[in-house]
Order: structure tokens, then sequence, then C-alpha cells
């Protein structure tokens, strides 16, 4: 195998998760955030990019998001699988030309999406039922880039899920996170502080399909690579 798989990490508390738990194989977490030099395209076998609290047209704040960007827009040329979750999916939306609009369509808790006639046949989503439960949490949306297939939508959020080519995928919910992560997030805000104990109880309710699910996806993603090695 050509290179390995690289997680991109955007922020000290929007981590892997879950995701590093089903890894079969090997990988790096790159932390750009601390000033970590990202990985070279020739390095990486597959790429999926995490979240964060910053917007993806954040570039002034946070420099590194432009050669994030960057990395994004080779991987995706070259056909080397990639996987966007939340802020991961608004960067490949926006390096493919297509806007990430602030204070659009936000969510925050368990909540439902439906895939899309598209997402029923998508091999990203291959297993996993017709409406499935989400964790979500985001002010920002997507726009569906040009030549790009829109895989998932929710009431509120009509853009949840999209693909481009063949092996590059776009995730504005969370599959990776755990009661300490969500604990973690709700720490941020006086809003959320206040609903610490709602949310993770929504989300303990919902966790053993909701890691089946995360476990899914993960293995969905990584056949991708193996198809495509």
């Amino acid at each position: 195998m050509k290179g390995m798989l690289h997680i991109i990490q955007n922020d000290p508390e929007v981590p892997p998760g879950n995701i590093l738990d089903g890894l079969t194989i090997p990988y790096i977490v790159n932390n750009p955030y601390r000033g970590e030099l990202l990985p070279e395209k020739d390095q990486i076998s597959a790429l999926i990019v995490m979240g964060g609290a910053m917007g993806a047209n954040d570039d002034s704040r946070h420099p590194f998001l432009g050669d994030l960007k960057n990395l994004i827009r080779a991987v995706v040329a070259t056909g080397i699988p990639y996987l966007g979750i939340c802020l991961g999916a608004q960067l490949l939306a926006a390096v493919l030309g297509a806007q990430v609009v602030s204070n659009r369509w936000e969510e925050l808790g368990v909540l439902n999406v439906a895939l899309t006639e598209e997402g029923k046949t998508d091999r990203l989503f291959r297993g996993i039922s017709e409406t499935f439960s989400t964790f979500q949490w985001h002010h920002d949306s997507f726009d569906i880039p040009a030549g790009g297939v829109l895989l998932a939508s929710s009431d509120v959020c009509p853009h949840q899920a999209f693909r481009v080519g063949e092996s590059a995928w776009g995730l504005q919910f969370h599959p990776e996170v755990t009661e300490e992560i969500i604990r973690d997030w709700c720490a941020w805000d006086r809003s959320t502080i206040e609903r610490t104990e709602e949310l993770v109880a929504d989300f303990c309710r919902e966790e053993e399909n909701y890691s089946t699910t995360a476990c899914r996806f993960l293995h969905n993603f990584l056949q991708s690579v193996r198809v495509l090695q």
C-alpha cells in the first residue's frame, strides 16, 4: 500500500473519537492546529478530515486551513479516498467552489437523517438504514459542489452528505462522537452547558445503534481504500 491513512485533527477538542477504535490499517493523526506539518499527497493512501470550532472560511484566523484546502484539492484530484466530517465536509465543498454558509440550517443533538435515492446505492452507506440516527453540532452548512451528488438530508438541514467523483465524501453529522466528546463540547457555551445532561442522555439512548452505524461507515470507507489500491 502506498502511504497510509492520515487523519487531520483541526481542533484540540474535536478528536477522531471512536473512529480510532475501528481502524484496521496503519494511520497517523496530524494536528496542524499546533504547528504540525501536513502530509504530502504521496504519503497518503486515504484522508479523513475532522471537524473544528472554526469555519471553512476562517483562513486568516487559522492559517493552516489554506494549506489544508490545497491538500484536499490535490487528494480529490488524484482520486485518493477522502472523508470529511462536519468542517471536513465544508472544506471539501469550499475547495470545489461551493458556498459554505454561516448560521444556516443549524442543528444540535441526536437527530435523524434520511438517505436520498442516490444515497441508498452509495457504497459509503452500504448496510446503513434508509433513516438513521446521527449526532449534530453545527452552525455552518455547505452547498453541494457542481458535479456532486446529494446522499442524505434531514428536516432542518437538507445537505447532510454528498459525494464527489467515486471516492470523496462529505458528512455534516458526527459519526465519531462519544459521551466524553459531547460533554467537552457542551462546556463551550453557557446555553449548551445547561443542556449537557439532556444531550448526553439522548446520545446514550441511541449509543448502541449509533456505534454500529459509525463502525459501518468506517468499514465502508476502508473498503473504498482497498478497492482503489
